[in-house]
């Protein structure tokens, strides 16, 4: 049978349209990638609306507004993902609600010692910083590290002594104290028979009543607080603070400011900045096992952070939580305990600010 070629070359032009047609409807569909994103914690634990308080309640939800607020501004005017992670780090550090910076808690010996990491996901550059007493911002210093020298982390004294190399602003011992972190210290030495050392210096030596109720809830929660941010450029970053533990021992560091373990970002697969018990995120590598799944399973980044917090996490004991974000805009936190501080928000979107398990 005899074809008819001008027949065939419009059935194969009108299958090319047709395909074409299909292939564009598909680009089309897909999501565009938003302009920034940003997703914040300030610590995990156990978090009850009775024990807290509604005017407690209120002070945090502000200071979580807060810090979307500082992150946006940067971002909206087509600054980093790094710039953005270091001014809601810094204010959050400021914050004495918080265990990071002002605020944080006291080792055994009657310290604020202080642990601060900041990763860079487009050049996999990252700094940090451990065991610290006189830094004001260590989130500062940690991005100094990175910036100005060839190392990655930074201890005690030579981490102090770089820092104010490289003009980092100082404080002393008088401006991390607070009287509910304290006491707290006190109450968990006594618990384990252990000596309670002097205030430190430049601090009233008269202790500031506290509230039962103040005291109950200062003992039922954890406050390292952390963010992580995509760019306009499509970079993403992540930065974490903490005071560690309350009557930790002599020179126990925790997950903060090891790099892939609290703290972690790569622009192949997502940032993540982790909250909780830190000695089970380094034993997992939290940070880089929720990374690993997005860029080497291709899970989705919720998925992945459910799969390592709720799961492995959970199964080995630990309790915490994280904050994610990857370079096409997927945000996601997780957490299993009844709570964690956490604010979030997508370019063209409303922010979302929750406390409690069950909340958005």
């Amino acid at each position: 049978m005899r074809r008819n070629p001008i027949r065939l070359a419009t059935l194969l032009l009108g299958s090319a349209l047709a395909l074409s047609a299909c292939a564009t409807q598909k680009q089309v569909a897909a999501p565009a990638r938003p302009a920034w994103a940003l997703a914040i914690h300030g610590g995990a634990g156990v978090m009850d609306r009775e024990t807290m308080g509604p005017e407690t309640e209120a002070s945090y939800r502000a200071a979580m507004h807060a810090a979307l607020d500082r992150g946006r501004t940067v971002l909206e005017k087509g600054g980093t993902a790094m710039d953005a992670v270091v001014a809601v780090v810094r204010g959050l550090e400021d914050d004495p609600q918080f265990n990071a910076g002002k605020g944080a808690v006291f080792t055994a010996d009657g310290r604020n010692e202080l642990d601060a990491a900041i990763m860079d996901g487009a050049t996999l550059k990252a700094g940090a910083v451990a065991g610290i007493t006189g830094t004001k911002n260590p989130i500062t210093l940690a991005r100094a590290i990175m910036e100005k020298s060839p190392h990655v982390m930074l201890i005690g004294a030579g981490a102090e002594k770089f820092g104010q190399q490289a003009g980092v602003e100082q404080a002393d011992a008088a401006w991390f104290f607070t009287e509910r972190r304290w006491q707290s210290l006190k109450k968990t030495l006594k618990e384990r028979g252990l000596p309670i050392p002097a205030r430190p210096a430049g601090v009233s030596t008269e202790p500031v009543p506290l509230a039962a109720a103040d005291m109950a809830f200062e003992d039922r929660k954890y406050g390292t607080v952390g963010v992580v941010a995509l760019d306009s450029a499509g970079h993403v970053a992540a930065g974490t603070s903490t005071g560690g533990t309350t009557a930790k021992l002599w020179g126990r560091v925790g997950d903060v400011p090891i790099i892939g373990a609290g703290t972690y970002a790569n622009d192949k697969s997502c940032a993540v900045s982790a909250t909780g018990t830190g000695e089970y995120f380094i034993r997992l590598g939290v940070a880089r096992a929720i990374c690993d799944l997005v860029e080497l399973k291709g899970m989705g980044l919720q998925q992945a952070a459910d799969e390592v917090i709720q799961a492995r996490l959970t199964a080995l004991g630990g309790d915490g939580g994280i904050v994610a974000v990857t370079p096409d805009g997927q945000v996601a936190w997780s957490f299993n305990t009844s709570g964690m501080y956490r604010a979030r928000q997508v370019a063209g979107g409303e922010p979302v600010v929750g406390i409690f398990k069950g909340e958005p």
